[in-house]
């Protein structure tokens, strides 16, 4: 035992950080104490507040994990018998009777009687008391709170509809609670500083633009997608890069267009057992929450894959050129210089010499056919067919790879200005989807799928402007204006910048 009180003589702790603080602050502040704490102590003013049945009386059975509180003296047995509910509910009502007692003039009791069957209840001891109860309907005006009282100081201090004294009242109590501090110099109010208050200071522009006007506009089919759905949120994703990460949807996604791509390429066997046991060596790296949800969705890319074979085998009157093809296409817009990025997931070719583009979706909602006639995505596509970004990709085709070979005809080398080949069209092969139009459910009583639904957008004009090149020009003239405008949506609900977005309830306070 002296090692032992040694040791802790030598050691050295930090200052308690709510220890008591001196006589001179107790006087002016209010103390918050459990009835046990308060024994021996007297004030003028006293509020015993929560006197709600369950908490006056508790009569829970008070015990510790070893049962100690049951020890008692050898002398008598060793072993104290459990307080009955008898002895608690006298217990209770002694400490009640403390917490009333500490009050010298004043004595406030408060209880909640709620007006739902399962709310809560005053407490029993209110009856006891042999004062009359005075009810108060209602709530209060505002939370009985710091904060609720600097929120409605706030409010006044700024509402124009407010008389001048009350605003002036206001404002004369917001400075006292902002320059009040505790002993060690830290505000008790923050909040009631202006320097804290949004939307007072002047909406600020950056001299650095966007995208230097020397600098070539990149793009792609998601971002001209994403501009014209909601240029906010583009912004915040694109530029702030404030995305987050990578979701387990994506995961599933990345996976299937994979093992798509090594159909397609001939690396792995156009059967269902095969890919099934390729999907079993990838699958253990998405990170889902629960088993089961790994179990579905695990399910769900099976039958995507199965969909993905029956398309893949039906007749279309077209041969594969390639898959999961990168290009950069570069236009001039408006006197911009645009570079239009993308990826493919697989080209075919007519026997009329037009490319068609084939874009793989695992999502589970179609577009409509009024967004399918100018579906961003697919024009980007088509439009860098028809700027030639792609004719070294279909001359370069071979054999080797297990892809068919493109025909060299006559009719299809290109004129002046003009490239090698012609878009035929670009499709949406929805692989969660059957052929129906209705999701599907993982698991069904169907053995295996049948082929997914797929939709088809026109093909671009050969010459002339079309709805693309408006669609890339209004991309252009957003962000050189800088105009990141949010578009309220059914996109809304999956956006993760809500509270940033001046269209939305929770972001009303962000000026854009």
């Amino acid at each position: 035992m002296a090692s032992l009180l040694g040791e802790l003589g030598r050691q050295q702790f930090a200052a308690e950080s709510i220890a008591p603080v001196g006589e001179d602050a107790r006087r002016r502040g209010v103390r918050l104490l459990t009835a046990h704490r308060s024994k021996g102590l007297e004030w003028d003013v006293v509020a015993v507040c929560g006197v709600q049945d369950g908490a006056w009386p508790d009569l829970r059975q008070r015990s510790s994990l070893l049962g100690v509180e049951e020890l008692d003296a050898p002398a008598r047995g060793g072993l104290r018998p459990p307080l009955t509910r008898a002895d608690l509910l006298a217990d209770e009502r002694r400490l009640f009777y403390v917490a009333l007692t500490r009050a010298r003039r004043r004595l406030l009791v408060t209880a909640v009687d709620s007006p739902d069957d399962d709310g809560s209840r005053p407490s029993r001891f209110l009856e006891e008391i042999g004062v009359p109860v005075v009810a108060a309907g209602g709530r209060p005006t505002r939370p009985l709170t710091l904060v609720g009282l600097v929120a409605t100081l706030r409010r006044l201090a700024t509402e124009p509809g407010a008389g001048p004294a009350l605003r002036t009242a206001a404002r004369r109590r917001l400075a006292a609670l902002a320059a009040a501090s505790d002993d060690e110099g830290r505000p008790l109010a923050p909040a009631a500083h202006p320097r804290t208050w949004w939307g007072l200071l002047e909406v600020t522009t950056s001299e650095v633009p966007v995208v230097a006007a020397d600098v070539p506009v990149r793009l792609s089919g998601s971002s001209l997608s994403g501009l014209r759905d909601c240029s906010l949120r583009w912004f915040l994703e694109h530029e702030a890069h404030a995305v987050t990460v990578a979701s387990t949807a994506q995961g599933f996604g990345r996976v299937v267009h994979a093992l798509a791509d090594e159909v397609t390429t001939g690396r792995t066997a156009a059967n269902l057992a095969a890919l099934d046991a390729r999907l079993d060596t990838v699958w253990r790296h998405l990170a889902y929450e629960a088993r089961w949800r790994s179990d579905q969705e695990r399910t769900a890319a099976r039958e995507a894959l199965a969909r993905f074979l029956a398309w893949h085998a039906a007749e279309r009157g077209r041969r594969v050129v390639d898959a999961e093809i990168r290009f950069t296409c570069q236009l001039t817009v408006a006197g911009r210089e645009v570079w239009l990025r993308g990826f493919i997931d697989r080209l075919e070719l007519d026997d009329a010499g037009r490319v068609h583009v084939i874009d793989f979706k695992t999502g589970r909602t179609p577009v409509t056919t009024a967004e399918l006639a100018t579906h961003p995505q697919l024009g980007s596509y088509q439009l860098a067919i028809r700027s030639g970004a792609l004719d070294d990709a279909v001359r370069s085709a071979t054999t080797p790879r297990g892809l068919a070979p493109v025909p060299t005809r006559p009719e299809a080398m290109p004129g002046p200005g003009r490239a090698a080949v012609e878009p035929g069209g670009a499709e949406l092969v929805h692989l969660r989807l059957d052929a129906g139009g209705d999701a599907a459910v993982p698991g069904s009583a169907e053995a295996t799928p049948g082929p997914p639904k797929v939709q088809a957008q026109a093909p671009l004009p050969a010459d002339g402007p079309t709805w693309m090149d408006e669609v890339v020009a209004d991309a252009v003239h957003t962000i050189d204006a800088e105009a990141f405008r949010p578009v309220p949506g059914g996109h809304c609900t999956t956006c993760t910048f809500q509270g940033s977005c001046p269209a939305r309830p929770e972001g009303r306070q962000v000026i854009a």
